[in-house]
């Protein structure tokens, strides 16, 4: 009885071993799920393979010079708080149109360049076709 116990564990575990190499290749290559996934959440940022490099670059700097839109817009704004509630102080208000002319002349200086950018990777992308 014995004997027949130690058989079929040995049957047993001799299919588990001729199994297992194929359990282990049936699996996917982990590079080419991470080249995957890489893909997928570059096309859900809105990055697609087929963009340029040039492309690539003007979303990036659009991003970043929408961001500082959006900084220079709360400056602006907390400017003209700063003014609205100096009280009449020649400091408070002096500081607080300091504060709105640099916002201005800021936004300018972003218009300006976000201007620029366009033509250049415009200009690049065009050359580059």
């Amino acid at each position: 009885m014995k004997s027949l116990k130690t058989f079929a564990y040995g049957v047993g575990a001799s299919a588990l071993g001729l199994a297992l190499p194929a359990i282990t290749f049936a699996q996917s290559n982990p590079f080419q799920r991470g080249s995957d996934l890489v893909g997928e959440v570059g096309s859900e940022a809105g990055i697609d393979s087929s963009q340029t490099l040039p492309q690539i670059v003007g979303a990036i700097i659009n991003v970043v010079l929408g961001f500082l839109g959006i900084v220079l817009v709360v400056y602006l704004l907390w400017g003209g708080f700063k003014w609205m509630t100096s009280g009449g102080s020649e400091e408070g208000v002096g500081e607080a149109k300091t504060m709105i002319r640099n916002a201005i002349i800021g936004l300018i200086i972003i218009v300006a360049s976000y201007a620029i950018s366009t033509f250049v990777l415009g200009s690049l992308v065009n050359i580059a076709t």
